[in-house]
C-alpha cells in the first residue's frame, strides 16, 4: 500500500488523501508504521508536551530520559513487533465537577500513552477524511473559537430554536463492539485491531478512558454517524442559499439550532437524533437536555459561553456571547488558592504562578462580549496583588497612592492583556 521508507508527515498526508478520495477503502499494512521508531519518537514528543502525570507504575518523563529515551522506545518497539505488548492498568484520578460530583480520569502509564499516540498518528488521517464540518473537538487545526463563531452565526441567521443536548456519561458508555465495527469499516489490519482491543480492554467491558491519548479520536469516530445525519438534515431542508438547521459538536457537547419559522423541523430533527443515539446505545440526559427558544429571552450555554439573542445598536437582531459565571468563579477560586498558599512568597514568584493561568483563560474567552467579565477579573487580581504587597508591610488597604498601575503591569510584569478581539478563521 504505502512504502515504509517515507517520512511520517508525508505518510500521514498520503493516508489522508487516499481516505478522502476513496470513501470505502479499507487500509491494510498500517501496523508496521505504528512500530517504527520515528512514529514512537513523535508520539513520545507529543505525550511529553502535554506534561501529564505518571501512570500507575509511577514512571516519570525524567526517569525515562535519565535511563535513556532510545532504550525506552526500543523496548516498546520490540514488544509491539513481537506481539508481546500488554498495556498496564490506568491510574484512576477523580476531578471535582461541583455539586458533589466527580469526573473519573483513567490515566495510562507513559509507555501506554506513547503506544496510543503512535496508533493515533497513523489512524487519525483515515478518519479525519470522514469527519464532518460540524465536528470540532480534539481535531487538528480546529479551534474552540471557530465552533463558538459557527454557533453565533447561526443565531444571527434566525436559527433561534436550540436543542441543548446533554449525553449521559458518554465516555463511560461507549460500546466496544460497536466502536470496533466502525474502525473496521476503514481498517483491514488484524494487528491494528488487536492492539486497539488491548487498549480498550484496560478500561473494562465498555467505555473510553478520559485521559487516554487515543480516546478523543475514538469518541469522534463513535459519533460520526450522528454528525452525518445532521449534515444530511441540513442538506435536504436547504432552500437555495438558505439553511434552516445548523449544529456543532465538540466531543460529547452538542447543540442543534433550527430556524424559528420552521419549528416543525425541531421535532423531526430531535426524533432522528434519538434514533441515531439509540443505535449507539448512548442515552440522553433528559433532565439536562433543554429546548430553548431564544426569541423568548432565554439563553443556552456551550463550551463555557452563554449565548443570548439581543438587539444591536442598529436595531437588528444579533447575539451576545459572554463567559459563563461558573467559568469566572472557577478561575478566581483557583487564583485565590494560589494567593493563600503563597502568602509568604515574594511577589515575583506569585506573578510567575498566576500569569500563565490568566493568559490561558483570557486567550480562550477573549471573543464575543467578554469585556465586562474581563474588567471584573482584572480588578479582582489587581486588588489581590495590592493586598499581598500591603500585607508584607503589615498595613491595611490596597496602596492606591503607593503603587500606580504602570508599575504593577510594566515593572512587575503582572498579566495585562484583557483585550477582546474578533475571531478570525
Amino acid at each position: 500500500m504505502i512504502k515504509a521508507s517515507i517520512g511520517l508527515k508525508e505518510l500521514r498526508r498520503k493516508i489522508y488523501l487516499k481516505a478522502k478520495s476513496e470513501k470505502t477503502w479499507r487500509f491494510w499494512g498500517l501496523y508496521v508504521h505504528v512500530c517504527k521508531m520515528e512514529t514512537l519518537r513523535q508520539a513520545y514528543k507529543l505525550v511529553k508536551a502535554n506534561n501529564g502525570a505518571p501512570g500507575i507504575d509511577e514512571v516519570t518523563f525524567e526517569a525515562i530520559e535519565e535511563a535513556g529515551l532510545d532504550d525506552f522506545l526500543s523496548q516498546i518497539r520490540d514488544e509491539l513487533v513481537s506481539g508481546t505488548y500488554q498495556p498496564i492498568g490506568n491510574r484512576i484520578k477523580e476531578i471535582p465537577k461541583g455539586r458533589g460530583k466527580v469526573r473519573v480520569l483513567g490515566i495510562p502509564a507513559i509507555r501506554d500513552r506513547v503506544v496510543q499516540g503512535a496508533l493515533r498518528l497513523i489512524a487519525e488521517p483515515i478518519f479525519e477524511a470522514d469527519f464532518q464540518d460540524g465536528s470540532y473537538g480534539y481535531r487538528p487545526k480546529r479551534r474552540a473559537h471557530a465552533v463558538v463563531n459557527r454557533v453565533s452565526e447561526a443565531v444571527v441567521q434566525n436559527k433561534t430554536m436550540v436543542i441543548d443536548l446533554d449525553l449521559e456519561a458518554y465516555f463511560d458508555n461507549v460500546a466496544h463492539d460497536i466502536l470496533l465495527g466502525k474502525v473496521a469499516q476503514r481498517v483491514d489490519d488484524d494487528s491494528i485491531m488487536r492492539l486497539l482491543k488491548l487498549i480498550l480492554k484496560v478500561n473494562g467491558k465498555r467505555g473510553l478512558a478520559q485521559g487516554g491519548v487515543i480516546s478523543p479520536l475514538l469518541a469522534n469516530i463513535y459519533l460520526n454517524e450522528v454528525d452525518k445525519m445532521l449534515e444530511k438534515a441540513k442538506r435536504i431542508t436547504r432552500q437555495g442559499k438558505y439553511t434552516y438547521i445548523q449544529y456543532a459538536r465538540f466531543a460529547d457537547d452538542i447543540v442543534i439550532l433550527v430556524n424559528g419559522y420552521h419549528r416543525w423541523l425541531l421535532k423531526a430533527v430531535y426524533k432522528r437524533l434519538i434514533q441515531e443515539l439509540d443505535k449507539l446505545r448512548v442515552k440522553v440526559n433528559r433532565d439536562k437536555t433543554k429546548i430553548v427558544d431564544l426569541t423568548q429571552g432565554k439563553t443556552f450555554s456551550f463550551l463555557g459561553f452563554v449565548y443570548r439573542r439581543v438587539k444591536t445598536r442598529r436595531g437588528k437582531w444579533g447575539v451576545s456571547i459572554v463567559p459563563k459565571m461558573k467559568a469566572r468563579t472557577a478561575l478566581l477560586k483557583n487564583l485565590k488558592e494560589i494567593f493563600l498558599r503563597h502568602k509568604s512568597q515574594p511577589l515575583s514568584r506569585l506573578i510567575e504562578l498566576i500569569n500563565p493561568i490568566l493568559r490561558g483563560w483570557a486567550n480562550y474567552f477573549r471573543i464575543g462580549n467578554s469585556a465586562e467579565c474581563f474588567g471584573y477579573t482584572k480588578d479582582w487580581v489587581e486588588k489581590k496583588i495590592r493586598r499581598h504587597l500591603m500585607r508584607a508591610r503589615k498595613r491595611h488597604g490596597f496602596g492606591w497612592n503607593r503603587w500606580n498601575r504602570d508599575w504593577l503591569y510594566t515593572t512587575l510584569g503582572l498579566y495585562n492583556d484583557y483585550k477582546v478581539r474578533y475571531y478570525r478563521a
